[in-house]
């Protein structure tokens, strides 16, 4: 099984099916790790959909990722404030994504602070899913670049600790393109 071609077609594992015809719309858990063999990024966990099979080989795309949860549990502290957001995203090329981005603080903030934050993360998530195509915006959310942009932004507002996307998941696919007949 080989993880798509924007995470580098590395090979996710092996996976036991009576019928090959079977492991098309199975969802595999692999972490980002087993993608990149850097061990800090144990903590995340993502989900491969098998798309297709190809002799011995299953091609899989991105269906999400999130944090695991010993490392969210690491995360919070006392004394501090987490700002969470929820949004619902479409990415250029019609990919509709449920992302959860959250936020640590250095100590407590005001409401109006966490409301400021969260409209940044909103901001930065919607114009990142608009400007990208899927497979890009796969990357820039496992990867952290979005997170990175949400902590320079949303710094300004309040002291932050730690910023990342926790969870994604993949709402619904892009319709394949019809080509209408002219007659």
């Amino acid at each position: 099984m080989l993880a798509p071609t924007y995470f580098g077609n590395v090979e996710l594992g092996t996976v036991p099916a009576e019928e090959t015809e079977k492991l098309v719309g199975r969802v595999i858990e692999s972490t980002l790790y087993d993608v990149t063999n850097d061990f800090s990024h144990q903590y995340l966990k993502m989900y491969f959909q098998i798309t297709d099979i190809d002799g011995k080989t299953a091609r899989t795309m991105f269906k999400g990722h999130e944090y695991s949860r010993d490392y969210l549990r690491s995360l919070v502290r006392r004394r501090t404030t987490k700002v969470e957001g929820l949004f619902n995203v479409a990415t250029k090329d019609g990919y509709k994504f449920q992302v959860t981005v959250c936020a640590f603080t250095l100590s407590r903030i005001k409401t109006s602070q966490e409301h400021t934050t969260r409209n940044v993360m909103k901001k930065i998530v919607m114009e990142k899913a608009a400007a990208l195509e899927m497979n890009q915006f796969a990357q820039e959310i496992v990867l952290g670049k979005i997170a990175s942009d949400i902590y320079n932004e949303a710094k300004k507002i309040a002291p932050l600790r730690h910023v990342g996307v926790r969870k994604s998941k993949l709402i619904m696919q892009a319709a394949p393109l019809q080509i209408q007949k002219t007659g």
